[in-house]
């Protein structure tokens, strides 16, 4: 597959700047895997749309508000955005403007009557892009949920607001690690999940923690040669076996969320079977691929020429993907992290 495939005219304002307040209200285009017929309906209405045995699998992961200002000695601004920690008080990050911040300086992040340091230590690993930070001082993470600010994904053009601690987070989230939310996952209120387990949908949760791959654009022109960046992940013994038990009994597997495609398929053993375990992935889905585990999906409309985009399209097919996002774009769906939902199966 070339990168141009995965290129489609997206007016900026079809991208979703806010949240729907209400977070069922969103719309919802539900399309037929085998035909590609497309149907338009509310998220709420999912609960129609699944079967009692089915089991709905969702990401608890919790986004840190992982982005930081701050000023060098200099009086340089300097922008963080935190990944993921590295060892203690260490956090490995991207730096903005990357090249003007040496390692050995220190960077003043304090605010509001809050002091926090960080040094600009060498490279934990070698020929990587990421920078290392070394805070000092205790309560490092306490500090940084009180300085950070959430890190919206930069085609969100506008600063990050106080509802966003919210309406960016969802309701299930729990174990903190992400710097993106799993924003399929946005669309559930805890009455909407109450409702699914009430008509007898199972719920399954998977960690895997969001990082800068989601927002790494492809530049290569051949998409195979794409590196993914290796993100965390964990799936709990509780949902394999929720998961292997609906596989052997021939009832569906739900997915919401790229991200939680992404750990499931990392984790399939060669009877096909799902493996509890904790671990990192680096996997790329794009076309075509043999999907293990996933019989439907839940999903937001992605940006061009993202690795998100490449995954839908292996999972509906490339002309169907194409057609479903031309009838979206025509009946003024709200695109991108903060937009409406898909659901295919």
């Amino acid at each position: 597959m070339r990168l141009s495939d995965l290129d489609y005219p997206l007016p900026k304002e079809k991208i979703a700047l806010f949240p729907t307040k209400d977070r069922p209200a969103a719309k919802l285009l539900c399309v037929d895997k085998k035909t590609g017929m497309v149907a338009h309906r509310i998220f709420s209405e999912i609960v129609d749309l699944l079967k009692p045995g089915d089991v709905l699998v969702l990401n608890n992961t919790k986004v840190l508000p992982a982005r930081l200002f701050g000023k060098r000695a200099t009086g340089g601004k300097v922008e963080a955005l935190l990944l993921k920690e590295a060892g203690e008080n260490i956090w490995e990050a991207l730096l903005k403007p990357g090249g003007r911040v040496k390692e050995g300086q220190t960077i003043n992040f304090s605010a509001n009557g809050i002091e926090l340091y960080g040094e600009v230590i060498p490279k934990l690993v070698p020929d990587s892009g990421q920078r290392f930070i070394k805070f000092q001082g205790s309560d490092i993470k306490e500090k940084i949920k009180k300085l950070g600010h959430i890190p919206l994904p930069p085609y969100i053009d506008r600063p990050d607001q106080e509802l966003d601690r919210d309406m960016y987070q969802t309701v299930f989230a729990e174990k903190e690690g992400a710097v993106a939310s799993p924003t399929a996952g946005l669309h559930f209120d805890e009455a909407l999940l109450k409702e699914l387990a009430a008509k007898g949908i199972e719920i399954a949760y998977v960690t895997l923690h969001v990082s800068y791959g989601t927002f790494q654009p492809i530049t290569a022109e051949n998409i195979e040669d794409h590196k993914m960046f290796e993100e965390a992940y964990e799936i709990p013994a509780e949902t394999a076996q929720k998961i292997n038990a609906a596989k052997r009994g021939g009832r569906r597997v739900i997915v919401c969320g790229t991200t939680c495609v992404r750990a499931l398929e990392s984790s399939v053993n060669a009877a096909g079977e799902l493996i509890a375990q904790k671990n990192k992935t680096s996997i790329f889905i794009y076309p075509p691929y043999d999907f293990k585990i996933v019989d439907g999906l839940i999903t937001n409309f992605h940006m061009p020429k993202s690795t998100l985009l490449a995954m839908v399209s292996a999972f509906l097919g490339h002309e169907k993907l194409m057609a479903a996002y031309n009838a979206a774009l025509k009946e003024n769906y709200r695109f991108a992290s903060y937009g409406d939902a898909m659901f295919i199966v």
